[in-house]
């Protein structure tokens, strides 16, 4: 499994996802502004591993911090932390990681000194990254029980190794339940306009030899027609204290289609992905991207000049369609307010 984020030397190389399958490379990031360029524009992406990608973009700052013996580190690593939360707003576990290393390496440059500093905050991006893996092979083994054998599976964006530090959410589930002999055929949907599945996800399944097929974003509502799947399963960018969840775009025709055929709709993610903030999804924030992304396909245009484009990353499905919230400590049932409490403390 290639990873997607690898830290050597005090390095960030990050795979760049915006040519797989056609070529497989590295973007090397060598501070924190070029590491929340690569986040802006979706070399790395996916909540999980943009969190990740933000960690050791915090360790990168405090790198230049130390290097060039800044007066006021505090206010230089707070407007590090900014500019690489900033470059994508609606996934939680962005802020979360940055968070997280910050408060590491500020109160290591109080308490012990620059040197002491630099080497709490990247064990602490560290950390995050590994404790990512191991929390997504415990969301394989909970969402696992949900799956029943012989299954047909839809999945939708990238929810995998590339998404997240390595195995994945959605597709930690989906890797687990065929390991355990659950699934017949996993169908994924292109997911315009970056096609995170049909050039990532089916490149993920291919090469762990799972059967997958590829289908256009508008024909899951006539595959769920003719009863060829038995659950959805995907992941998340940010999840309210009510169990709404904000996902790629198109996630919510999935819940209402899966709604109207009674088929099981599944969300995956790690509880770093909630927002006890956020009372429902109306309060999550949207992030809008170039409309250029819809009007144009490989670099070339395809919509008349003139007309303008509508291009939200993600959309938020009501608590009210979810079947279940796999995490890490659990899988979440309805009511999902209190039970989300129970488990997230």
């Amino acid at each position: 499994m290639i990873p997607a984020i690898k830290w050597e030397n005090k390095v960030l190389y990050l795979l760049d996802q915006r040519i797989i399958p056609w070529e497989i490379q590295y973007v090397e990031c060598r501070d924190f502004r070029q590491t929340s360029k690569c986040i802006k524009d979706m070399v790395v992406r996916g909540a999980p591993a943009i969190g990740i990608a933000g960690g050791y973009g915090v360790a990168l700052a405090v790198k230049e911090a130390v290097e060039k013996g800044y007066p006021n580190p505090e206010e230089f690593l707070n407007q590090a932390a900014q500019c690489l939360v900033s470059s994508r707003p609606t996934a939680v576990n962005l802020k979360w990681a940055v968070d997280r290393v910050l408060s590491k390496g500020l109160n290591a440059f109080n308490r012990y000194g620059p040197e002491e500093s630099l080497e709490l905050a990247v064990q602490e991006a560290i950390t995050i990254h590994k404790e990512d893996v191991e929390m997504n092979y415990q969301i394989g083994r909970n969402g696992s029980l949900l799956i029943k054998p012989g299954s047909n599976v839809l999945t939708h964006c990238n929810a995998g190794a590339l998404a997240t530090g390595g195995w994945g959410t959605a597709l930690g589930v989906i890797r687990q339940a065929q390991s355990e002999g659950k699934i017949r055929k996993v169908y994924v949907d292109e997911t315009r306009p970056f096609l995170q599945g049909s050039r990532l996800t089916a490149w993920e399944l291919e090469q762990d030899d799972i059967d997958v097929t590829v289908l256009v974003d508008g024909a899951a509502g006539y595959l769920l027609s003719l009863g060829e799947v038995d659950a959805v399963i995907v992941g998340a960018d940010r999840i309210g204290a009510n169990g709404d969840v904000a996902n790629k775009i198109g996630t919510y025709s999935l819940a209402c289609l899966c709604e109207h055929h009674n088929i099981p709709f599944y969300v995956a993610a790690p509880v770093s992905t909630f927002d006890l903030t956020i009372r429902s999804g109306r309060e999550i924030p949207i992030e809008h991207r170039d409309e250029l992304e819809v009007l144009e396909f490989l670099g070339k245009r395809v919509a008349p000049y003139g007309v303008k484009g509508f291009n939200p990353s993600f959309d938020v499905t009501p608590n009210r369609m979810v079947s279940a919230i796999i995490t890490e400590l659990g899988n979440i049932f309805a009511p999902f307010e209190d039970n989300i409490k129970k488990i997230i403390s």
